[in-house]
């Protein structure tokens, strides 16, 4: 009997459009530090740690305080205004239908990235967040995945590292020419792409 399909999506920009919140929690920190974000620069490149993305920003010894602040503030301004990206229900739905299993890999905290599965009404059979990069690949070889679901180069280090079917959307801020030289398998336009595209790999 062939192993079960398990299939491992990364969440911000592959399964939920995390700008408009992501955007708000930085604008309300910015204020409470004094510090003016780019903010529209920091949300075109969704993806790393929050730590590395604060870096830049602000002095060393001040990045966990803040980091702990945007967590904090996050269930408040981040959850309510983001919304599934277009064919993530039907990506979930997809890999329900050949009886697989769903998990979410992310970089996020998680139980904010629980908020907004239980908000979106979005189930998963398995949650784990806080790893980035190759990092992602312990997850994704302990729950047996074959098919690592993301949007940005370090989610297709996560997925070759794992050993699994690297499958790359052009929905975050990874072009199709840094997603094929980072040695991601397959692009796709958007979730929308994904159930055939899985039906056929089934098959």
């Amino acid at each position: 009997m062939p192993s079960p399909l398990v299939v491992g999506f990364d969440l911000d920009m592959t399964l939920i459009d995390t700008v408009p919140g992501f955007a708000a929690v930085l604008r309300v920190l910015g204020d409470e530090l004094g510090v003016d974000f780019p903010i529209q620069e920091m949300t075109t490149a969704l993806g790393p740690p929050l730590d590395l993305m604060l870096a830049p920003h602000l002095p060393a010894a001040d990045i966990p305080a803040a980091g702990d602040r945007f967590r904090a503030l996050y269930p408040e301004h981040a959850v309510a205004s983001v919304p599934l990206l277009p064919g993530a229900a039907a990506a979930v739905a997809a890999v329900r239908r050949h009886r697989g299993r769903v998990l979410v890999v992310t970089g996020k905290y998680a139980p904010n990235a629980r908020l907004h599965l239980d908000h979106l009404g979005l189930e998963v059979d398995g949650l784990e967040g806080w790893v980035w990069g190759v990092g992602k690949a312990d997850v994704l070889r302990r729950e047996g995945a074959s098919i690592y679901v993301g949007d940005h180069v370090h989610d297709v280090e996560g997925a070759l590292a794992a050993g699994v079917l690297s499958v790359s959307v052009l929905t975050g801020g990874c072009s199709r020419d840094e997603l094929l030289d980072a040695g991601t398998h397959v692009i796709l336009d958007s979730l929308d792409d994904f159930p055939s595209w899985l039906d056929a790999h089934v098959a």
